[in-house]
């Protein structure tokens, strides 16, 4: 058996857990993107807004005059008093006109779904990483990889649907935001992705067999790993 075999998976588990980490941070937080209505007047209030998957975070933000080619309001980390809810799609009691309004339903439920895919494959493919240290059952690292680099695949598509969630929200003739950014939620997703999915390759060679190191070696004559 290869002695660096061990240290090789430990590594990559070790890095896998930082893009684990990353990815619950996106799901559970509320700055995928950030919205920022036109000002038309100055020395007044205006209200910018910030959302993830489940919830809208709107700001009163006061607008002093800006660069003539600044005419959104913020930016979101100046001071101001913040209202959030969640979409009223996932809590029927709760109220989020200004994003129901300017989005499709269809989108938000859409990338929630399979964000929640994405964690789950994270969790099950970590149960497996666990249970072959601690049985020495090499096998079960194989399902983990697939496991993770599933969860980085439907990440990716999670941050894709709300992409192009955002992009139809701007472009809409009945929104009041004009511009938008991605926050750092979205960095986390971004960045999750990678981890997952390259660690989780790197994960599934490194379980592989050892092939054979001489031509006249067989798969069966190799030595067996213990």
């Amino acid at each position: 058996m290869d002695e660096s075999k061990p240290l090789k998976i430990r590594l990559t588990f070790s890095i896998i857990l930082v893009g684990v980490s990353l990815l619950f941070a996106a799901v559970v937080t509320d700055h995928w993107a950030v919205l920022s209505p036109r000002v038309e007047e100055y020395n007044a209030t205006c209200e910018a807004a910030h959302f993830g998957l489940w919830r809208l975070c709107t700001k009163r933000i006061y607008v002093q005059e800006q660069g003539a080619k600044e005419k959104g309001c913020g930016p979101i980390s100046l001071p101001g008093e913040s209202n959030c809810s969640y979409f009223k799609h996932f809590t029927p009691g709760e109220s989020s006109e200004i994003f129901e309004v300017t989005t499709q339903k269809e989108y938000s439920i859409s990338a929630a779904a399979i964000a929640i895919f994405s964690v789950g494959f994270a969790i099950i493919g970590t149960i497996c990483v666990l249970f072959s240290f601690r049985k020495k059952r090499d096998y079960l690292l194989k399902p983990a990889s697939m496991f993770y680099t599933f969860a980085g695949l439907c990440i990716i598509i999670s941050v894709e649907v709300m992409r192009q969630s955002v992009k139809r929200m701007i472009d809409s003739e009945e929104t009041v935001w004009i511009e938008y950014s991605y926050s750092w939620s979205f960095a986390c997703a971004c960045a999750s992705f990678v981890l997952l999915f390259i660690c989780g390759i790197i994960l599934l060679l490194i379980a592989l067999p050892r092939f054979p190191q001489n031509p006249w070696e067989t798969c069966m004559d190799a030595e067996p790993e213990h």
